[in-house]
């Protein structure tokens, strides 16, 4: 198995940690009740933590194809 798979830094949370507070900030949002900064500040929270979500996804896909013997395009 080669080494060369995406994986997400070490400084990011795990995929657990950055779905959960990813929740949470969906939450917040749809609650309301926040000022406009605070709203893009929370949707630039959750854009990236999508993206760190999205990597980890990416990471076990590269990993499962590779057990498999299958490239990701096939």
């Amino acid at each position: 198995m080669s080494d060369a798979s995406p994986q997400p830094a070490p400084d990011q949370p795990s995929y657990e940690e950055a779905r959960e507070e990813l929740i949470e900030v969906v939450r917040t949002l749809e609650a309301g009740g926040t000022t406009l900064e605070e709203s893009l500040a929370l949707w630039e929270r959750g854009e990236a933590l999508a993206k760190v979500c999205q990597s980890w996804l990416d990471g076990a896909r590269t990993r499962l194809d590779e057990a498999m013997g299958t490239d990701s395009d096939g």
